[in-house]
């Protein structure tokens, strides 16, 4: 396993292809450096031995232990332990941990790659060249991202019938050495700060739909890509730090007529596997959510706890009314991700099949409770923010610059009027209420809440899931029983 520096070195040694606000950086610019300290944490916190558990596994490949980010889940324990590790290490840097891109798209095109040979009864070697990938990923301790969602250009128009083919990241030329691709994927997190871009399909196929049947691996860097890389900092701070500064980044991957070895070719074609493809990432990555929303609203809840101390209306009833409501939202949505590993099994449902195997054995979390908990958790976002809105107040918003609290002339004033509980000092108080300020009032807040409601899959996603794969007939017969109605 690698060590954060290694990482970094790392980043270092590779081509520029990164663009911010009209100018091309390096990966280890200082924009980017917060996001990198955040992943650094994947790193960090796997090497000390009380997070061994957590934090690494097995490789089912090479038996040796990786980091649990490269891991392909065997069994229902691993999906246990991917949920705890996510949300111990999102609450570890106060938000997204990024590195789940990876693992997510990893499971997916592991099992991917294995249907697409079966069906292509050996005529074609995914498998094989993915687990020759996966072995160096897992060996050099790679980062991950995975890049799905497409612009999609028209809303209510498939693939094939945009006006523009390359809307969806489709192959515009088959040759001896490879696949040569082109199109953009969009809401990339981390691919700046990324070794290797897993790309998969964003959405089901037809039959006809051949040439947006396509998945790969490539270094981030590799030749025709260029990268447009949305940084999510939030406002440094010179006199007052925080405990930890997280930091986020998202890229719109441009892919220029890229040339693609077979070797690193999982899917090319495949409209059933490239369907169940996308599918698989989404329902891994739900599933993820069921450990970072929880931590989320862990951080939440001790938000609003210190808030109403440092209003001193802790015993007040509506207090309690909403410290419950984040209790509630946070552990459904992780009971509902460890009921989902718990029912986890090697079988994926596929419309029109319903549960089937799928794939060499390895584990998938269980479709239907991944996506409630999905759900439900990323539905009450806004609400979340509204509540902690409400038991701020305004001071958030309007609350005095840093500097403000060293300058001589103002700073033994504010700190004689920003004072409300006796028992917490106006120091204390201040960094609470920059804090809050970060969670509810900076543009990096902006971007994390809407991601908290559309990552992994908007809300009208997962109802689609869950009641396209609920036995809602089965309830009906019970109804009609109960009540005596015969057909």
């Amino acid at each position: 396993m690698r060590t954060k520096q290694q990482y970094i070195e790392g980043l270092k040694k590779m081509r520029r292809n990164i663009y911010v606000n009209g100018q091309k950086i390096d990966r280890t610019d200082e924009l980017q450096m917060d996001c990198i300290n955040t992943i650094g944490l994947t790193f960090d916190m796997a090497e000390k031995p009380e997070n061994k558990d957590l934090c690494t596994a097995t490789s089912h490949l090479t038996g040796k232990v990786i980091n649990r980010f490269c891991h392909v889940h065997q069994n229902k324990e691993d999906l246990h332990k991917k949920q705890d590790m996510t949300r111990m290490l999102c609450r570890a840097v106060g938000g997204c941990i990024q590195r789940c891109m990876g693992i997510d798209g990893t499971n997916a095109l592991y099992a991917a790659s294995y249907e697409a040979d079966k069906e292509n009864s050996g005529k074609t070697e995914y498998h094989k060249n993915f687990k020759k990938w996966l072995e160096r990923f897992q060996n050099e301790d790679l980062v991950g991202c995975c890049a799905q969602t497409d612009v999609k250009g028209h809303r209510m128009r498939r693939p094939s019938e945009q006006e523009d083919p390359d809307l969806y990241l489709r192959v515009v030329e088959r040759k001896s050495e490879g696949v040569v691709v082109r199109g953009c994927k969009v809401h990339n997190s981390e691919a700046s700060v990324a070794d290797e871009i897993l790309v998969v399909p964003t959405r089901a196929l037809k039959a006809d739909e051949k040439d947006w049947a396509i998945a790969f691996a490539i270094p981030a860097d590799w030749e025709g890509i260029k990268q447009v890389v949305s940084i999510h900092n939030l406002r440094p701070r010179k006199h007052f730090p925080r405990g930890f500064t997280p930091g986020a980044t998202d890229s719109y991957t441009i892919f220029d007529n890229v040339l693609i070895p077979w070797d690193r070719v999982f899917l090319c074609g495949e409209t059933l596997h490239g369907g169940a493809c996308a599918l698989l990432f989404a329902l891994f990555h739900r599933h993820s959510y069921s450990g970072c929303k929880p931590a989320i609203g862990d951080l939440l809840l001790g938000t609003a706890a210190l808030i109403a101390e440092c209003n001193g209306i802790q015993k007040a009833p509506h207090v309690r009314e909403k410290l419950s409501e984040f209790i509630m939202v946070t552990e459904l949505g992780y009971a509902a991700g460890f009921t989902a590993s718990e029912l986890g099994s090697n079988q994926l449902y596929v419309p029109g099949m319903g549960k089937t195997p799928y794939g060499p054995g390895n584990y998938i979390p269980d479709s239907i409770y991944a996506n409630v908990g999905r759900c439900l958790t990323g539905e009450a976002v806004y609400h979340e923010m509204e509540m902690l809105c409400d038991l701020a107040g305004g001071v958030p918003a309007t609350f005095p610059y840093e500097g403000d609290f060293i300058n001589p002339e103002t700073k033994d004033l504010l700190n004689k009027y920003i004072m409300r509980n006796p028992d917490i000092s106006a120091e204390n108080s201040a960094q609470l209420w920059r804090y809050v300020a970060d969670l509810l009032c900076s543009a990096s807040s902006g971007v994390a809440a809407v991601g908290g409601y559309h990552g992994g899959g908007s809300p009208i996603m997962e109802q689609i899931a869950i009641t396209s794969q609920y036995d809602i007939e089965a309830r009906k017969a019970m109804v009609r029983r109960l009540a005596g109605i015969k057909d």
